[in-house]
């Protein structure tokens, strides 16, 4: 079985379905560069992931960043993607347990990044605080 954080960050790549202007451009982790023609696409990839022990069940606490990445390529590319980001939004906190597997997903930190390619593209990072819980002996559950 898949850990609780492969289950979700599944689970937020299939919420992400049908954002606006994406088509099926939505990869979990992409290493690659994404080309002109595969732009606008989404990339949702892990960030950080840290657990406490906040009570004496054997339980543990977890906040996992997620970063939700939208790539965009023209004139404007922050207004360009601005569209694509209001979709992928409405679509990440439509359910804030991610069909039970979170207890909470709350936005958190914005960055953009512009460059000059082949023709202006931009990045813009959305960074998101997913809270879990395991159960101390398994990350799975």
């Amino acid at each position: 079985m898949a850990t609780k954080r492969e289950q979700i960050l599944s689970a937020i790549a299939a919420a992400l379905t049908g954002t606006a202007g994406v088509s099926n451009r939505i990869y979990r982790s992409r290493v690659t560069a994404v080309q002109r023609a595969e732009s606008p696409a989404i990339v949702v990839e892990p960030i950080s992931d840290t657990p406490t022990q906040n009570t004496s069940l054997p339980t543990l606490d977890w906040r996992m960043r997620v970063r939700v990445s939208v790539i965009v390529r023209g004139d404007v590319p922050d207004q360009l993607a601005d569209p694509v980001i209001e979709s992928m939004h409405a679509k990440m906190v439509a359910d804030l347990t991610l069909g039970g597997l979170a207890i909470d997903v709350q936005p958190d930190e914005v960055s953009f990044t512009l460059v000059d390619a082949d023709q202006p593209a931009g990045v813009i990072f959305n960074d998101y605080i997913v809270q879990y819980r395991t159960s101390v002996a398994s990350l799975s559950s």
